[in-house]
């Protein structure tokens, strides 16, 4: 029988420490040294049932403390200082940032045990891997498709594992990534410790969870509540816009706002690069980061976002997928997701460790019923707004105006510049002088102002029975049903991928392909069909072309593929 937990916005016990929760004083001295001074609700919960060794199905948003709530008791239950090669613990994760993220929190708590820790991706050289797994691992931290490529060759053993954590699982299976879990899964030992953490539980994953986890204690944590009369720490607002206004819409709000660093969300790569220009161009320091660029590339981007040489990282999904930025403070949605999850996800990238976070999102006129899916589903009202006037663009730039002028004349030290005042005011009256030197502070600090007005449009209600939210699992088989390739039912176009059967390929190869290098989901797959040769797959006639070209720019289970419309259809 499972075991349910519910502390959801419960906080820990008023004076809680990691000494409470039965830890070894390896792991308690590297927590004292990190600062770390209390147990967050799901740390709480989580790490006592798991260093027994109990089995654990967890619901928590990002920035809840999940990744320090599985580490330590892996690294509770390990040795100390092992020689032995195989690793005792597997951690799965959807991306590889998320998989360097988790690896350095592991060594920074197991540092004092000698914990052997190895993060496994794509697009890193491999001889490299290997060479470490031949020296030998204590924790392997690896992407479902790195770890199966691993596990075929043999170098990945996994008959020791004593226990596996699927860290946002749902991600994991919007990836395509199902078979290769159930693969990874079925090869670790029977009697071992499973542990499941994702952001949502749809019905898909509550079925992988019932399979492979045995009498699991389950624990839900909402993101820590605001306590009465005090506001949220995350601030929804959505603002309704047409189409064609989006991109002067989306740099007014921004001026307003004046974000510290900003992650803008698309839905495609040409919509992430044009959108990336369009705001360079109204001076903004904006960077682009899409499945179309080489990880040296989005390394260099990832470090001048949090050196700060960049304010603005404008992304799809698949591409900031585990980003975690510590100086992040707002999440725009350039479009409406279309799908709530992926909501959650964005906006569980603000609002941490006590800081406010905004989420933005710019909803077009007939997207009132996908906005209303999304509220229910992140279950916190999104407030709509109109988008900011002239008059409001001018008024707040010069309360930021004033702001600085005022934290300088409380800390700077400006006798230095007493001289020019005071010949300045021989000639002019000393109003007059400070006028002149706030329109300079002024113009200084912000772009020239902006004159165009945006058109202001509401909701109007949507006729055409649309869904918002749902979809179907993106299942793998050699044959997938037939379903419109995307959430709108939309028209569909049917793709020819040169390659079939006889390289090994299977829907979920195509589906993670499409998913890993555009701005589509799992859900947006149409049906499938694998033949000897050859690969048919149905995807939304509007995406049609990108699929095609990224297709073509990357490898399908090590192989280039022919790449064509269908011309069937």
């Amino acid at each position: 029988m499972t075991e349910d937990h519910d502390p959801a916005g419960d906080p820990a016990p008023e004076g809680a420490t990691f000494d409470d929760l039965g830890l070894r004083p390896e792991l308690l001295r590297a927590l004292d040294a990190l600062g770390y001074e209390e147990p967050t609700p799901i740390q709480q919960q989580a790490i006592p049932p798991l260093a027994e060794g109990r089995d654990l199905l967890g619901q928590a948003a990002t920035g809840t403390g999940k990744t320090a709530a599985f580490s330590l008791p892996v690294l509770q239950r390990m040795p100390a200082h092992r020689t032995d090669r195989a690793p005792v613990a597997l951690v799965l994760v959807p991306t590889r940032e998320l998989a360097v993220q988790v690896s350095e929190a592991l060594h920074r708590y197991g540092r004092d045990l000698g914990a052997r820790v190895l993060p496994v991706y794509g697009g890193a050289p491999i001889v490299r891997q290997l060479r470490a797994l031949e020296s030998g691992v204590d924790v392997v931290v690896a992407t479902p498709g790195r770890a199966l490529d691993l596990l075929n060759r043999g170098s990945l053993r996994l008959d020791g594992i004593a226990t596996v954590v699927l860290d946002e699982a749902d991600e994991m299976l919007d990836m395509g990534f199902a078979e290769d879990l159930e693969a990874l899964l079925e090869a670790t030992p029977e009697e071992r410790q499973t542990v499941l953490f994702s952001a949502t539980m749809p019905r898909r994953l509550d079925a992988l969870a019932r399979r492979h986890l045995s009498d699991p204690v389950r624990i839900t944590i909402a993101r820590e509540r605001s306590a009465p009369g005090t506001a949220p720490r995350i601030r929804q607002t959505a603002y309704v816009v047409p189409r064609g206004a989006k991109p002067a819409a989306l740099g007014r709000i921004l001026d307003v706002e004046a974000p510290a660093a900003a992650i803008v969300f698309c839905r495609t790569r040409e919509e992430v690069d044009s959108l990336t220009e369009t705001l360079n161009g109204r001076g903004y320091r904006a960077e682009a980061l899409h499945g179309g660029m080489s990880q040296e590339q989005r390394d260099r981007v990832m470090g001048r976002l949090r050196g700060g040489t960049a304010e603005l990282l404008v992304a799809t999904d698949v591409a900031a997928r585990g980003l975690d930025v510590e100086t992040l403070t707002h999440v725009v949605n350039y479009d409406v997701p279309s799908a709530p999850e992926s909501y959650v996800h964005r906006i569980g990238r603000v609002g941490r460790a006590g800081r406010e976070g905004v989420a933005i999102t710019l909803a077009e006129p007939r997207e009132h019923r996908m906005l209303k899916t999304i509220e229910r589903v992140a279950g916190a009202p999104i407030a709509v707004e109109k988008v900011p006037t002239v008059a409001d663009l001018r008024a707040r730039r010069l309360d930021l105006t004033r702001a600085a002028l005022r934290e300088s004349l409380l800390t700077d030290y400006l006798d230095r510049f007493r001289v020019v005042v005071e010949t300045l005011t021989d000639e002019f009256d000393l109003v007059e002088v400070a006028l002149a030197a706030v329109k300079l502070a002024h113009e200084a600090t912000g772009p020239v102002d902006d004159d165009e007005e945006i058109p202001q449009v509401s909701f109007r209600p949507e006729r055409d029975g649309g869904r918002a939210g749902g979809g179907r699992d993106g299942g793998r088989r050699d044959e997938r049903p037939a379903r419109p390739a995307g959430r709108s039912g939309g028209p569909a176009a049917r793709l020819f991928v040169g390659v079939g059967r006889d390289a090994g390929i299977r829907p979920g190869d195509l589906v993670g392909a499409i998913t890993g290098e555009t701005g589509l989901t799992g859900r947006d797959v149409g049906s499938i069909e694998i033949h000897q040769r050859f690969a048919l797959v149905e995807v939304p006639e509007a995406a049609a072309d990108e699929v095609v070209q990224a297709l073509r720019a990357t490898m399908i289970k090590g192989r280039k593929a022919q790449v064509r419309r269908d011309r069937g259809r």
